[in-house]
């Protein structure tokens, strides 16, 4: 029956660890900033590595009142395309604390 506490107490542990090591991992991908661009890079978008979107960068070249419809689609491009680099980071980066588990609840 004492095996089954040391067990236990072993799993805690390396509960305990693994939410340690995600948290670190959380706070390490809010200090990396991934770019996404459109438009040969008139317009740029920056989010980190937690999907919060940092900044957009626009060149004035790409600002033309009688384009703005333009300009938007190409926001929408550049932002996509940086949520999307930010999300396959964040997945590889936590894949590499949970060992490839999907664990549910755990906000990725």
């Amino acid at each position: 029956m004492a095996s089954g506490f040391g067990d236990m107490q072993s799993l805690l542990k390396q509960a305990q660890d693994m939410q340690r090591r995600m948290q670190d991992t959380t706070r390490s991908l809010g200090e990396r900033i991934l770019e996404g661009s459109a438009g040969g890079g008139v317009v740029k978008a920056y989010v980190n590595g937690n999907l919060e979107l940092q900044a957009v960068k626009i060149q004035k070249a790409a600002v033309d009142p009688s384009e703005v419809e333009t300009l938007e689609d190409l926001v929408l491009v550049a932002v996509r395309q940086a949520l999307q680099a930010a999300k396959d980071l964040k997945d590889r980066e936590m894949a590499k604390v949970t060992g490839g588990m999907n664990l549910p609840g755990m906000g990725f």
